[in-house]
């Protein structure tokens, strides 16, 4: 089995890309890498593939969990694997399509993910909340436990410091011994293709895009979210779109308004994904010469791992 990763910013096409080889070959199944197509209802603002398009091509990792639950890269992680491992058994090749950076590196470079440790946390934070400490007395806490650790992050930077330290103190094992970290790009087996737009181009599609989910009936759909007896995860409330009209159904924010932030907040995003896959040296990129289509049947025609 061939494994072609097809990344890039959100409202890039990779979508549209990948379903048109996919229909064309008849042997790739889809992967979705999207943090919240994973949960069942979100499907406009996720930009989740339609019922016939499911039916035309198998998609996998779509409504795993229902929006009052939480979902970790984790678990997508083992979810991944899962379907990797059926897909081979289908003798077909497998198209892992998305933008969600962490949760591609996870199946692309197996990372190792350290457990949980809420007692430590919620200790950490305490003493942050307290004033009985500063972020930097944290960090130099940490420099003296895993000097590595310490050195691979700001000292002023509270989240990764108390995850390190929380990890730390919780397993009794340095941090960084848990891998080389997201600053690291080893071998890998999975060809990483990049899909690239001109930034005002990326920033008119998100713009149409939305108007478009508008019309098709998001807010309604934020509305049956919010309904919901379980009501919508901490994570899920997350999603660009849902939380911004989330405002106006919960708390009556104007729609108008409510509509540009998730506009706005969108168009950084994208930049933020952009720079993010632009730090992986492993990635080929699409040019106005070279297409989508013609770097993904090459990968997928003949594969041999990428330095």
């Amino acid at each position: 089995m061939t494994v072609v990763s097809l990344l890039g910013a959100t409202a890039s096409g990779k979508s549209e890309a990948a379903l048109e080889v996919a229909r064309r070959r008849g042997d790739v199944e889809i992967v979705s890498v999207d943090s919240m197509c994973v949960y069942r209802g979100m499907d406009i603002g996720t930009s989740k593939p339609t019922r016939a398009q499911q039916a035309e091509v198998p998609h996998h990792l779509l409504n795993l969990v229902e929006p009052d639950e939480e979902f970790t890269v984790t678990q997508f992680q083992g979810a991944a694997q899962a379907a990797l491992r059926a897909i081979a058994q289908q003798g077909h090749h497998a198209l892992l399509v998305g933008g969600t950076g962490l949760y591609l590196r996870a199946v692309v470079d197996d990372l190792q993910f350290p457990g949980r440790f809420p007692e430590v946390k919620a200790a950490l934070e305490a003493e942050l909340d307290q004033g009985r400490a500063e972020v930097p007395d944290l960090h130099a806490r940490l420099a003296a436990l895993d000097p590595v650790a310490a050195g691979r992050m700001e000292p002023t930077n509270r989240r990764r410091v108390v995850r390190a330290l929380e990890v730390t103190m919780g397993s009794g094992r340095p941090f960084s011994t848990f891998g080389p970290g997201l600053e690291a790009y080893p071998p890998t087996p999975v060809t990483m293709i990049g899909l690239t737009r001109p930034t005002e181009e990326i920033d008119r599609r998100i713009e149409d895009r939305f108007a478009r989910w508008v019309e098709e009936g998001l807010l309604q759909e934020v509305q049956a979210l919010a309904a919901r007896p379980g009501g919508i995860s901490r994570t899920a409330r997350q999603a660009l779109g849902y939380r911004e009209l989330l405002a106006h159904v919960e708390e009556g924010a104007p729609l108008g308004a409510c509509v540009e932030e998730a506009v706005r907040r969108t168009r950084s995003f994208a930049r933020r994904q952009a720079s993010w896959f632009r730090r992986d040296p492993r990635i080929e990129w699409t040019d106005p010469e070279v297409g989508a289509a013609d770097l993904l049947d090459r990968a997928l025609g003949a594969h041999e791992p990428r330095p």
